[in-house]
């Protein structure tokens, strides 16, 4: 063989060599590219995982807290109705047996209304029915 021709086989066969290189890189760079998508892939449904156990235990709290708060109010008003019992009880107590009492309300209560009709009962209970106004 003479020296070109050895030349020849050794670009051919660097060349072969080359190429072989380059399908090999390539299918090797592929599978890590396809390994690298599925793990990408896993990544990002563990976060979404992740943030939906997340939202369900503050959507959880949420409601814990308006329970509690409803279950407070409640209370609150269970209270205010005994105070007002009390309240009512403690002036019905006050007012039985006090006829005086009653008719200055009455009169007090009448001293503050203006251009309002009152309807006094007569004989029979039957009220006479705007006379002084005719």
């Amino acid at each position: 063989m003479n020296k070109d021709t050895k030349e020849i086989f050794t670009l051919i066969g660097t060349g072969i060599f080359i190429v072989l290189f380059v399908i090999i890189t390539l299918c090797s760079f592929h599978a890590v590219i396809a390994k690298y998508h599925i793990w990408s892939q896993s990544q990002k449904g563990q976060a979404e995982l992740s943030k939906a156990e997340f939202t369900k235990k503050i959507a959880v709290r949420e409601a814990e807290a308006k329970m509690e708060s409803a279950k407070m109010l409640a209370k609150a008003e269970v209270e205010r109705a005994k105070g007002v019992a009390e309240a009512n009880k403690i002036i019905g107590e006050s007012l039985k047996n006090n006829e005086s009492y009653l008719r200055y309300l009455w009169v007090e209560g009448l001293q503050h209304t203006q251009n309002q009709i009152v309807y006094v009962p007569t004989e029979g209970a039957l009220p006479i029915l705007e006379a002084g106004k005719r």
